[in-house]
């Protein structure tokens, strides 16, 4: 990977980073950890190879302790000179925040060969997936892995520590190995009260586990519901259609009135603390409007990736597409056709690369679906051209198209781990029918270590003795039951006709979305959609 993307991303005339080219040091490679405070406090892991730093974004920071396998994301090469940067980002530039040196030092081969040999057997290991190597810092010393994690996307990683004369068997966090009076430490010191109150919050959500959402997230009392689509099994071509690409993210209304910006998910959860640099870019576009789109994280092929969003950074580009325009200076234009309010939308959205006018293709949705599903996109949402807009309401005049089939499922249990595998076994999912919870099966798939000990720690504190369901269910093993609030997204080959999902392969928690809305029922109905026959809400 070149510095092209490094640069790219950098207003170099405000913010003080380096924008060096390719240089390298002169007799034993580099490393360096840094601590960014951005929107969330993070570390980045780097590695001089080939006249740049690898860069990976280590969210816990890194460990000591061989147990520990701390989830590394893979983010856009940095210029050699960066290993020695410290300071302030200023705001409105890309990763804004307070970056430190937390630990830095050389690195060798696992053998401690001379720079030419161990930079060969590096890239070797870096290509191959398994980068194994040693690290001689102030903090992290000995022998340490980067392990490319099996069947996901290509930037997601582990870091590992290797059990030698070096490694810890007690717990290991990278804060507790911080001093006191770091330059974050002293700026999170004077806001003191209100980083204390994010702090409750963040600790209340993961305590109640109704969502998976960054800290500092609270509900609004009082937010629009956004239009919702019915699920369709096949593409089709129509005249009197439009087709937009289905981006994997976070649904999110945003009330923009000139610089005051109220960003928030379907279900009211604000987002304006999460994710202030969407924030930052709608208060600039100096409009009064409502609009509707996702938030969506995209890895280094330039693909939505959910996984990113779920913890983001700072370190990967962020973008809010918008597809719909619901308020235009006061004014309610949920009633003008569809066609009508995206050529409102068009001329509204300024050239921004944080905030992006959702485009669409018009009569030709086989052909724009299989192109999606070529780019590796998730699929496609088709819309009436002169579709209204009704706020909550989800309807047969918007139709989403997926390449896989999907479907929301309520946690309702889990199972016993066997073997090797830690926290738990499977999953046992549910979804509402009517005032009950109906049993539709059960997934052990899908999983890593990090989603499982994430997944775990937030159902712990929702156990419960007695099953959600008033059906006798029958799993492998030994089932704990917990309260019915966790949400996830499984795919599956079918449908039973007894309503069970046969090969549910868990996907991800979906923390924007609320359990008492997922229902199966518009799965089953889809089958029966004909595209010419949706003109009305159903």
């Amino acid at each position: 990977m070149s510095l092209q993307l490094y640069n790219k991303k950098r207003n170099f005339k405000e913010t003080p980073e380096p924008s060096s080219k390719k240089r390298r040091s002169v007799s034993r490679l580099a490393f360096v950890v840094q601590r960014h405070k951005a929107s969330r406090l993070h570390y980045d892991f780097r590695l001089e190879l080939d006249g740049v730093l690898k860069s990976w974004a280590v969210p816990k920071g890194p460990s000591l302790n061989p147990k520990d396998k701390r989830l590394a994301i893979m983010v856009e090469d940095h210029p050699y000179d960066y290993k020695d940067f410290e300071g302030v980002i200023p705001e409105g530039n890309y990763g804004a925040g307070i970056v430190e040196i937390w630990d830095s030092g050389h690195y060798s081969d696992i053998d401690n060969s001379e720079k030419t040999v161990a930079a060969k057997k590096l890239k070797a290991g870096l290509k191959s997936g398994s980068l194994k190597f040693r690290l001689h810092g102030k903090k992290l010393k000995g022998e340490f892995a980067l392990v490319k994690m099996k069947g996901k996307d290509d930037n997601a990683w582990l870091l590992i520590k290797h059990n030698d004369e070096y490694a810890v068997h007690e717990p290991y966090k990278s804060e507790d190995h911080t001093p006191k009076n770091s330059p974050i430490n002293k700026r999170l010191a004077k806001n003191k009260p209100a980083k204390q109150a994010s702090r409750d919050a963040g600790a209340n959500i993961k305590k109640n586990a109704k969502n998976y959402l960054p800290a500092n997230t609270r509900k609004l009392q009082n937010y629009i519901r956004p239009m919702l689509a019915k699920e369709r099994d096949s593409a089709f071509d129509d005249k009197d259609w439009i087709f937009e690409i289905k981006w994997d993210g976070y649904r999110a209304i945003a009330e923009v009135n000139n610089k005051d910006v109220q960003l928030y998910s379907r279900n009211g959860l604000i987002f304006n603390n999460s994710y202030p640099l969407i924030v930052d870019a709608l208060s600039k576009l100096n409009i009064n409007a409502v609009l509707d789109g996702e938030l969506v994280a995209l890895d280094q092929k330039g693909l939505p990736n959910f996984q990113l969003l779920q913890h983001y950074d700072g370190e990967c580009p962020l973008i809010y597409y918008v597809f719909d325009l619901l308020y235009l200076n006061g004014k309610n234009i949920c009633d003008l056709p569809l066609l009508a309010r995206k050529k409102l939308l068009a001329q509204l959205l300024k050239k921004n690369e944080s905030v992006s006018f959702s485009d669409h293709v018009e009569k030709s949705g086989i052909a724009f679906f299989k192109a999606a599903g070529k780019r590796g996109l998730e699929g496609i949402m088709a819309k009436k051209a002169d579709s209204l807009y009704y706020p909550g309401v989800r309807t047969g005049s918007w139709l989403k198209i997926k390449h896989h089939k999907t479907q929301e499922a309520i946690i309702a249990g889990f199972t016993k781990p066997r073997g090797s595998r830690k926290y738990l076994g499977a999953l046992v999912l549910g979804v509402r029918e009517g005032s009950r919870l109906r049993y539709i099966g059960h997934t052990g798939s899908g999983f890593n270590t990090q989603s499982l000990e994430e997944i775990s720690e937030l159902l712990e504190p929702l156990i419960q003795e007695e099953s959600p369901f008033d059906e006798p269910v029958k799993t492998n093993m030994p089932v704990t039951w917990v309260k019915p609030v966790l949400v996830c997204e499984v795919k599956y080959t079918e449908i039973t006709d007894d309503g069970r999902l046969r090969h549910p392969i868990f996907l991800r928690l979906r923390d924007d979305k609320n359990a008492k809305e997922v229902t199966i029922q518009d799965v089953k109905r889809s089958k029966h959609l004909v595209a010419k026959r949706t003109n009305a809400i159903q």
